[in-house]
Protein backbone atom coordinates (compact mmCIF):
# COMPACT_ATOMS: atom_id res chain seq x y z
CA UNK A 1 0.00 0.00 0.00
CA UNK A 2 1.23 3.47 -0.90
CA UNK A 3 0.07 6.52 1.07
CA UNK A 4 0.29 9.95 -0.52
CA UNK A 5 -1.88 13.10 -0.58
CA UNK A 6 -3.83 11.95 2.47
CA UNK A 7 -5.37 8.77 1.09
CA UNK A 8 -4.32 5.17 0.43
CA UNK A 9 -4.30 3.23 -2.82
CA UNK A 10 -3.68 -0.47 -3.31
CA UNK A 11 -3.71 -2.41 -6.53
CA UNK A 12 -6.98 -3.95 -5.41
CA UNK A 13 -8.92 -0.79 -4.60
CA UNK A 14 -7.34 1.02 -7.57
CA UNK A 15 -8.79 -1.57 -9.93
CA UNK A 16 -12.12 -1.37 -8.13
CA UNK A 17 -12.13 2.44 -8.44
CA UNK A 18 -11.98 2.08 -12.22
CA UNK A 19 -15.50 0.67 -12.06
CA UNK A 20 -14.87 -3.09 -12.23
CA UNK A 21 -17.25 -4.20 -9.49
CA UNK A 22 -16.20 -7.84 -9.72
CA UNK A 23 -13.02 -7.07 -7.83
CA UNK A 24 -9.32 -7.50 -8.42
CA UNK A 25 -8.36 -9.44 -11.54
CA UNK A 26 -6.77 -12.71 -10.42
CA UNK A 27 -4.20 -12.70 -13.22
CA UNK A 28 -2.82 -9.21 -12.64
CA UNK A 29 0.86 -9.66 -11.69
CA UNK A 30 1.64 -8.80 -8.11
CA UNK A 31 4.73 -6.87 -9.21
CA UNK A 32 2.58 -4.00 -10.48
CA UNK A 33 4.10 -0.78 -9.16
CA UNK A 34 2.26 2.49 -8.66
CA UNK A 35 3.54 6.01 -8.26
CA UNK A 36 1.51 9.10 -7.48
CA UNK A 37 2.59 12.57 -8.43
CA UNK A 38 0.80 15.90 -8.54
CA UNK A 39 0.39 17.97 -11.68
CA UNK A 40 -0.66 21.52 -12.55
CA UNK A 41 -4.05 20.28 -13.73
CA UNK A 42 -6.64 18.58 -11.63
CA UNK A 43 -5.79 14.91 -11.99
CA UNK A 44 -3.94 11.89 -10.71
CA UNK A 45 -1.08 10.29 -12.59
CA UNK A 46 -0.69 6.54 -12.35
CA UNK A 47 2.50 4.97 -13.66
CA UNK A 48 2.53 1.23 -14.22
CA UNK A 49 4.58 -1.32 -16.12
CA UNK A 50 1.43 -3.21 -16.95
CA UNK A 51 -1.08 -2.14 -19.61
CA UNK A 52 -4.59 -2.67 -18.24
CA UNK A 53 -6.65 -4.61 -20.71
CA UNK A 54 -9.90 -2.76 -20.05
CA UNK A 55 -11.82 -4.15 -22.98
CA UNK A 56 -11.23 -7.79 -21.93
CA UNK A 57 -11.09 -7.48 -18.17
CA UNK A 58 -13.02 -10.24 -16.37
CA UNK A 59 -12.44 -13.07 -13.95
CA UNK A 60 -11.26 -15.13 -16.88
CA UNK A 61 -8.84 -12.50 -18.17
CA UNK A 62 -5.78 -13.89 -19.84
CA UNK A 63 -2.42 -13.05 -18.26
CA UNK A 64 -0.69 -9.93 -19.49
CA UNK A 65 2.05 -10.99 -21.84
CA UNK A 66 5.72 -10.32 -21.14
CA UNK A 67 5.98 -7.75 -23.94
CA UNK A 68 3.25 -5.59 -22.41
CA UNK A 69 4.93 -5.80 -19.01
CA UNK A 70 7.94 -4.02 -20.44
CA UNK A 71 5.94 -1.09 -21.82
CA UNK A 72 6.06 1.96 -19.59
CA UNK A 73 2.76 3.74 -19.97
CA UNK A 74 1.46 6.93 -18.39
CA UNK A 75 -2.20 6.45 -17.59
CA UNK A 76 -3.73 9.79 -16.56
CA UNK A 77 -7.10 10.62 -15.16
CA UNK A 78 -8.99 13.22 -17.13
CA UNK A 79 -7.14 16.50 -17.38
CA UNK A 80 -9.28 19.33 -16.06
CA UNK A 81 -8.98 22.99 -15.24
CA UNK A 82 -10.72 24.66 -12.32
CA UNK A 83 -13.56 27.04 -13.09
CA UNK A 84 -14.49 30.06 -10.97
CA UNK A 85 -17.38 28.34 -9.24
CA UNK A 86 -15.75 25.37 -7.53
CA UNK A 87 -16.05 23.04 -10.47
CA UNK A 88 -13.88 21.67 -13.24
CA UNK A 89 -13.90 21.81 -17.03
CA UNK A 90 -12.65 18.94 -19.18
CA UNK A 91 -12.04 19.16 -22.92
CA UNK A 92 -11.47 15.79 -24.56
CA UNK A 93 -8.82 16.20 -27.22
CA UNK A 94 -7.59 12.66 -27.90
CA UNK A 95 -9.56 9.62 -29.12
CA UNK A 96 -10.36 7.01 -26.47
CA UNK A 97 -12.21 3.70 -26.32
CA UNK A 98 -15.61 3.97 -24.68
CA UNK A 99 -14.88 1.37 -22.00
CA UNK A 100 -11.60 2.98 -21.09
CA UNK A 101 -13.25 6.41 -20.93
CA UNK A 102 -15.95 5.04 -18.62
CA UNK A 103 -13.31 3.73 -16.20
CA UNK A 104 -11.23 6.89 -16.28
CA UNK A 105 -14.34 9.02 -15.80
CA UNK A 106 -15.40 7.04 -12.71
CA UNK A 107 -11.96 7.45 -11.17
CA UNK A 108 -11.84 11.15 -12.05
CA UNK A 109 -15.21 11.83 -10.43
CA UNK A 110 -14.04 10.01 -7.30
CA UNK A 111 -11.03 12.29 -7.09
CA UNK A 112 -13.04 15.47 -7.76
CA UNK A 113 -15.52 14.43 -5.08
CA UNK A 114 -12.66 13.99 -2.60
CA UNK A 115 -11.37 17.45 -3.55
CA UNK A 116 -14.79 19.01 -2.88
CA UNK A 117 -15.47 19.94 -6.48
CA UNK A 118 -19.03 20.76 -7.53
CA UNK A 119 -19.98 21.01 -11.19
CA UNK A 120 -18.20 19.04 -13.92
CA UNK A 121 -18.28 20.18 -17.55
CA UNK A 122 -17.08 17.91 -20.34
CA UNK A 123 -16.68 19.34 -23.83
CA UNK A 124 -16.84 16.53 -26.40
CA UNK A 125 -15.79 17.45 -29.95
CA UNK A 126 -17.99 15.83 -32.56
CA UNK A 127 -15.27 13.34 -33.53
CA UNK A 128 -15.46 11.83 -30.02
CA UNK A 129 -19.19 11.07 -30.17
CA UNK A 130 -18.49 7.51 -29.01
CA UNK A 131 -17.91 8.87 -25.49
CA UNK A 132 -21.40 10.31 -25.09
CA UNK A 133 -23.03 7.04 -24.01
CA UNK A 134 -20.62 6.19 -21.18
CA UNK A 135 -20.82 9.76 -19.89
CA UNK A 136 -24.64 9.70 -19.86
CA UNK A 137 -24.62 6.31 -18.11
CA UNK A 138 -22.41 7.83 -15.43
CA UNK A 139 -25.03 10.53 -14.78
CA UNK A 140 -24.01 13.37 -17.11
CA UNK A 141 -26.72 15.25 -19.01
CA UNK A 142 -26.75 17.40 -22.13
CA UNK A 143 -26.26 21.10 -21.51
CA UNK A 144 -25.94 22.48 -25.03
CA UNK A 145 -24.63 21.61 -28.47
CA UNK A 146 -22.82 23.54 -31.17
CA UNK A 147 -21.93 22.46 -34.72
CA UNK A 148 -18.56 21.05 -33.62
CA UNK A 149 -19.08 19.89 -30.02
CA UNK A 150 -21.48 18.72 -27.33
CA UNK A 151 -21.28 20.03 -23.76
CA UNK A 152 -22.18 17.62 -20.95
CA UNK A 153 -22.45 18.44 -17.27
CA UNK A 154 -22.59 16.64 -13.91
CA UNK A 155 -23.24 17.70 -10.32
CA UNK A 156 -21.18 16.03 -7.60
CA UNK A 157 -22.74 17.27 -4.30
CA UNK A 158 -26.04 15.81 -3.11
CA UNK A 159 -29.18 17.84 -3.65
CA UNK A 160 -30.32 20.19 -6.39
CA UNK A 161 -27.63 21.48 -8.73
CA UNK A 162 -26.92 25.19 -9.25
CA UNK A 163 -25.41 24.94 -12.74
CA UNK A 164 -26.58 27.70 -15.10
CA UNK A 165 -29.12 26.68 -17.71
CA UNK A 166 -28.46 26.68 -21.42
CA UNK A 167 -29.03 29.92 -23.33
CA UNK A 168 -32.73 30.69 -23.03
CA UNK A 169 -33.32 33.41 -25.64
CA UNK A 170 -32.98 34.05 -29.33
CA UNK A 171 -32.39 37.68 -30.34
CA UNK A 172 -33.98 39.12 -33.47
CA UNK A 173 -34.21 42.51 -35.18
CA UNK A 174 -36.72 44.32 -37.36
CA UNK A 175 -35.48 47.23 -39.51
CA UNK A 176 -37.55 50.39 -40.00
CA UNK A 177 -36.00 52.16 -42.99
CA UNK A 178 -37.79 55.24 -44.38
CA UNK A 179 -36.57 57.50 -47.18
CA UNK A 180 -37.23 61.22 -47.77
CA UNK A 181 -40.42 60.41 -49.69
CA UNK A 182 -41.88 58.76 -46.55
CA UNK A 183 -41.56 55.40 -48.24
CA UNK A 184 -40.65 52.44 -46.06
CA UNK A 185 -38.48 49.52 -47.18
CA UNK A 186 -40.58 46.32 -47.12
CA UNK A 187 -40.22 42.72 -48.27
CA UNK A 188 -42.31 39.63 -48.90
CA UNK A 189 -40.80 36.33 -47.73
CA UNK A 190 -40.86 33.10 -49.72
CA UNK A 191 -40.28 30.89 -46.65
CA UNK A 192 -41.74 30.67 -43.16
CA UNK A 193 -45.16 31.69 -41.84
CA UNK A 194 -45.53 34.62 -44.28
CA UNK A 195 -44.86 32.57 -47.41
CA UNK A 196 -47.66 33.06 -49.95
CA UNK A 197 -49.66 35.45 -47.73
CA UNK A 198 -48.95 38.62 -49.71
CA UNK A 199 -47.99 40.44 -46.50
CA UNK A 200 -45.42 43.21 -46.80
CA UNK A 201 -43.19 43.45 -43.72
CA UNK A 202 -40.02 45.12 -42.49
CA UNK A 203 -36.73 43.27 -43.12
CA UNK A 204 -36.10 41.01 -40.13
CA UNK A 205 -33.47 38.54 -39.01
CA UNK A 206 -31.61 36.88 -36.16
CA UNK A 207 -28.52 38.30 -34.45
CA UNK A 208 -25.51 36.03 -34.97
CA UNK A 209 -23.32 34.84 -32.11
CA UNK A 210 -20.86 37.59 -31.17
CA UNK A 211 -22.72 40.18 -33.28
CA UNK A 212 -24.03 43.50 -31.97
CA UNK A 213 -27.69 44.41 -32.47
CA UNK A 214 -26.79 47.51 -34.46
CA UNK A 215 -24.48 45.51 -36.74
CA UNK A 216 -27.07 42.77 -37.26
CA UNK A 217 -29.75 45.26 -38.34
CA UNK A 218 -27.50 46.80 -41.01
CA UNK A 219 -26.40 43.36 -42.18
CA UNK A 220 -29.91 41.94 -42.51
CA UNK A 221 -31.13 44.89 -44.60
CA UNK A 222 -28.09 44.58 -46.84
CA UNK A 223 -28.52 40.82 -47.27
CA UNK A 224 -32.25 40.93 -48.03
CA UNK A 225 -32.43 44.07 -50.20
CA UNK A 226 -28.84 45.21 -51.00
CA UNK A 227 -29.73 48.64 -49.55
CA UNK A 228 -26.94 50.27 -47.52
CA UNK A 229 -28.04 51.80 -44.22
CA UNK A 230 -26.78 53.53 -41.10
CA UNK A 231 -28.02 52.42 -37.69
CA UNK A 232 -29.69 55.20 -35.69
CA UNK A 233 -31.64 53.87 -32.69
CA UNK A 234 -33.43 51.00 -31.02
CA UNK A 235 -37.01 52.26 -31.00
CA UNK A 236 -38.53 49.48 -28.86
CA UNK A 237 -38.16 45.81 -27.99
CA UNK A 238 -40.51 42.93 -27.29
CA UNK A 239 -40.04 39.68 -25.37
CA UNK A 240 -42.06 36.54 -26.12
CA UNK A 241 -41.86 32.93 -24.98
CA UNK A 242 -42.20 29.42 -26.39
CA UNK A 243 -40.95 30.60 -29.76
CA UNK A 244 -38.13 28.95 -31.74
CA UNK A 245 -37.66 25.39 -30.32
CA UNK A 246 -39.52 26.50 -27.17
CA UNK A 247 -36.92 29.19 -26.41
CA UNK A 248 -37.84 32.75 -25.49
CA UNK A 249 -37.37 35.49 -28.07
CA UNK A 250 -36.31 39.13 -27.78
CA UNK A 251 -37.08 41.28 -30.81
CA UNK A 252 -35.56 44.76 -31.29
CA UNK A 253 -37.27 47.32 -33.52
CA UNK A 254 -34.45 49.37 -35.05
CA UNK A 255 -34.41 52.68 -36.91
CA UNK A 256 -31.97 52.81 -39.83
CA UNK A 257 -31.19 55.63 -42.22
CA UNK A 258 -30.96 54.62 -45.91
CA UNK A 259 -27.66 55.40 -47.65
CA UNK A 260 -28.73 53.95 -51.01
CA UNK A 261 -32.04 53.23 -52.72
CA UNK A 262 -31.53 50.58 -55.40
CA UNK A 263 -32.99 47.22 -54.42
CA UNK A 264 -31.62 43.81 -55.35
CA UNK A 265 -33.57 41.23 -53.38
CA UNK A 266 -32.12 38.06 -51.88
CA UNK A 267 -33.86 35.44 -54.01
CA UNK A 268 -33.25 32.51 -51.63
CA UNK A 269 -35.42 34.07 -48.89
CA UNK A 270 -37.19 37.07 -50.39
CA UNK A 271 -40.03 36.87 -52.93
CA UNK A 272 -40.30 40.65 -53.46
CA UNK A 273 -38.91 43.92 -52.07
CA UNK A 274 -39.80 47.55 -52.68
CA UNK A 275 -40.20 51.04 -51.25
CA UNK A 276 -43.83 51.47 -50.15
CA UNK A 277 -45.65 54.58 -48.87
CA UNK A 278 -45.83 54.29 -45.10
CA UNK A 279 -49.61 54.81 -45.05
CA UNK A 280 -50.04 51.93 -47.52
CA UNK A 281 -47.95 49.68 -45.27
CA UNK A 282 -50.02 50.48 -42.15
CA UNK A 283 -53.30 50.03 -44.06
CA UNK A 284 -52.63 46.33 -44.68
CA UNK A 285 -55.33 44.17 -43.02
CA UNK A 286 -52.63 42.05 -41.38
CA UNK A 287 -51.08 45.12 -39.72
CA UNK A 288 -54.46 46.44 -38.60
CA UNK A 289 -55.48 43.07 -37.20
CA UNK A 290 -52.50 42.54 -34.88
CA UNK A 291 -51.96 44.77 -31.85
CA UNK A 292 -48.18 44.33 -31.89
CA UNK A 293 -47.87 45.54 -35.49
CA UNK A 294 -50.14 48.50 -34.82
CA UNK A 295 -47.90 49.53 -31.93
CA UNK A 296 -44.84 49.19 -34.15
CA UNK A 297 -46.41 51.41 -36.79
CA UNK A 298 -47.40 54.02 -34.18
CA UNK A 299 -43.88 54.06 -32.71
CA UNK A 300 -42.30 54.51 -36.14
CA UNK A 301 -44.68 57.33 -36.99
CA UNK A 302 -44.06 59.02 -33.63
CA UNK A 303 -40.34 58.90 -34.30
CA UNK A 304 -40.74 60.59 -37.66
CA UNK A 305 -43.40 63.16 -36.80
CA UNK A 306 -43.25 63.76 -33.06
CA UNK A 307 -40.81 63.96 -30.17
CA UNK A 308 -40.23 60.24 -29.65
CA UNK A 309 -36.69 59.27 -28.65
CA UNK A 310 -35.29 55.74 -28.81
CA UNK A 311 -32.08 54.19 -27.53
CA UNK A 312 -28.77 54.95 -29.24
CA UNK A 313 -25.75 52.61 -29.13
CA UNK A 314 -22.90 54.04 -27.03
CA UNK A 315 -19.54 52.17 -26.98
CA UNK A 316 -18.57 51.32 -23.40
CA UNK A 317 -16.09 49.17 -21.49
CA UNK A 318 -16.70 47.33 -18.23
CA UNK A 319 -14.93 45.83 -15.24
CA UNK A 320 -15.16 42.43 -16.92
CA UNK A 321 -13.49 43.33 -20.21
CA UNK A 322 -11.60 46.17 -21.86
CA UNK A 323 -13.24 45.27 -25.16
CA UNK A 324 -15.81 47.84 -26.23
CA UNK A 325 -19.46 46.84 -26.27
CA UNK A 326 -22.64 48.82 -26.81
CA UNK A 327 -25.01 50.15 -24.19
CA UNK A 328 -28.31 51.41 -25.62
CA UNK A 329 -30.03 54.35 -23.91
CA UNK A 330 -31.83 57.64 -24.48
CA UNK A 331 -28.86 59.90 -25.16
CA UNK A 332 -31.01 62.92 -25.99
CA UNK A 333 -32.68 63.19 -22.60
CA UNK A 334 -29.49 62.20 -20.79
CA UNK A 335 -27.60 65.07 -22.42
CA UNK A 336 -30.47 67.53 -21.88
CA UNK A 337 -31.08 68.15 -25.55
Amino acid sequence: MLKRLGFAITTRNLWSSFGFGFGFPPNLPSCTSLQLSSSSTVGLRIRTRTIFKVMSASRNSTPVNEKDKQVLQDFKLLNAVNDRYGGVVVEVREPMESALFASVLKASIAQWRQQGKRGVWIKLPIQHVNLVEPAVKEGFWYHHAEPTYLMLCYWIPEGMHTLPANASHRVGIGAFVMNEKREVLVVQENTGRFQGTGVWKFPTGVVDEGEDICTAAVREVKEETAVDTKFIEVLAFRQSHKAFFDKSDIFFLCLLEPLSSEIQMQETEIEAAKWMPFEEYTAQPFVQKHELLKYIADICLAKKDRNYSGFSPVPTSSAFSDEKNYMYFNTRDLNGQ
